[in-house]
């Protein structure tokens, strides 16, 4: 029989460290298409710069995933990365040229990069594997809230004082998460655990490669392909329905933008939390199979449904998805990785290879938009996602048989797809 340790005092700043990072990880998000609207950006030069910013997260995040396993000063790097992220978006508010703009969105791409990795690095390090999906779940129903509540706030400073008051609300929320950074205590981070070894595991070195590791992992090659596709067809949809509406005159942008992050994130709150409790009975499969029904679903409805009112059903779906993804993905790539050292790289490579996806998904959904009209590119990116969830559905046996690198001498075998409770 094993002894669970108490958790760590570093465990009880872990949420607040999600809640003011959610504002800061991905500079404007959706608030980004409205200002640089505001500014006389067409739709599809609104796209490219997104995609260049999101080709340069994406290969940034394997290396910077590589350095969070190598690196015993996670700390600081979050806060690294946090602080960059905003002197980059901070850039927006004296130039929008394009090359002010790009230059910022490529800066923010791979400062934001280093934050899933290291966060989910530094959690895996003070809980553990066992402790690991329940505070996953913790991680992502603060991050929701984070999203929700500087979206409302944001909304609300941008009616009465204009979109520039949403620079202001960032360096707040940055101050905030370097507040809990400093809070959280380096003698409460095992390093080792943090990279996926055990501490009882003896010498799990292994003579191969991280790049062999990751490349033979079938699994985690399933894993990514799938988040490839789903990102494709999610990431341009929630700035394309603000621009969508806001073009037509039917909403005012901040408060249509706000709204969009507030009624998703008010979902994924709870949702994140069950995923929680829900993987260690059912298995991160299951979470992500479910999480890949709702996205082709919500395209169609924004796809047909040209009203302000398709915002509800929109993000509704949007919480779901995103509520269980934010648990599913980390946890599974800490199952699939288990023991081999190189857990932090391998999200980063599984994040790289989604980030495909959602870097050309704004460039291709901006081009529909800009030559076919909004509802075409719902469509298109509705069947990009489609293709996504039968290539899931289809990987279940895959998933069932395998298993964990290392496992313990005491613990007994059972397939990726559960959860030792």
């Amino acid at each position: 029989m094993t002894t669970r340790r108490s958790p760590p005092p570093s465990v009880a700043w872990l949420p607040g460290l999600n809640f003011f990072l959610a504002d800061v990880r991905d500079g404007l998000g959706p608030f980004l298409g409205i200002f640089l609207m505001s500014r006389g950006w067409q739709a599809d030069d609104i796209g490219y710069v997104m995609t260049i910013g999101g080709i340069a997260g994406m290969l940034a995040t394997t290396p910077l995933g590589a350095l969070v396993d190598a690196s015993r000063s996670k700390r600081f790097l979050l806060a690294l990365g946090a602080v960059f992220v905003i002197m980059g978006t901070l850039a927006l508010f004296i130039s929008s040229s394009f090359a002010v703009t790009a230059a910022s969105q490529i800066g923010t791409g791979i400062a934001g990069a280093i934050i899933g990795p290291a966060i989910a690095g530094m959690t895996l390090g003070i809980v553990g594997q066992d402790g690991l999906a329940h505070q996953l779940g913790i991680n992502e129903a603060w991050n929701h809230a984070g999203n929700m509540i500087s979206a409302a706030f944001a909304g609300l400073l941008g009616y009465y004082w204009g979109l520039p008051a949403v620079f202001i609300l960032m360096g707040l929320m940055a101050v905030g998460s370097l507040a809990c950074l400093w809070k959280i205590r380096p003698q409460d981070i095992d390093h080792s655990v943090a990279r996926g070894l055990e501490k009882d595991a003896g010498d799990t070195s292994f003579d191969t490669s991280a790049l062999r590791v990751l490349t033979s992992s079938v699994p985690l090659l399933l894993l990514a392909t799938t988040m490839m596709l789903f990102h494709f067809g999610n990431a341009a949809m929630l700035p394309l329905l603000g621009q969508s509406i806001v073009s037509q005159g039917l909403a005012d942008p901040s408060a249509f933008t706000a709204m969009t992050i507030v009624i998703a994130q008010l979902v994924m709150i709870p949702v994140a939390l069950l995923a929680g409790r829900s993987a260690m009975r059912y298995g991160y499969w299951t979470l992500v199979m479910a999480a890949m029904l709702a996205l082709p679903i919500r395209g169609l409805i924004a796809a047909y449904w040209n009203s302000p009112w398709a915002l509800i059903p929109v993000q509704l779906l949007d919480g779901i998805g995103a509520g269980l993804l934010g648990v599913a993905l980390p946890g599974l790539v800490a199952q699939i990785l288990r023991g081999s050292g190189h857990i932090n790289i391998g999200l980063g490579a599984v994040t790289t290879i989604q980030g495909v996806g959602a870097s050309l998904s704004p460039a291709l959904a901006g081009m529909i938009a800009h030559q076919y009209g909004y509802s075409m590119a719902f469509i298109v990116l509705s069947a990009i996602s489609s293709i996504g969830l039968f290539v899931w559905f289809f990987s279940a046996e895959v998933f069932a048989n395998h298993k964990p690198i290392y496992k313990r001498s005491d613990e007994p075998t059972r397939p990726i797809t559960t959860i030792p409770p």
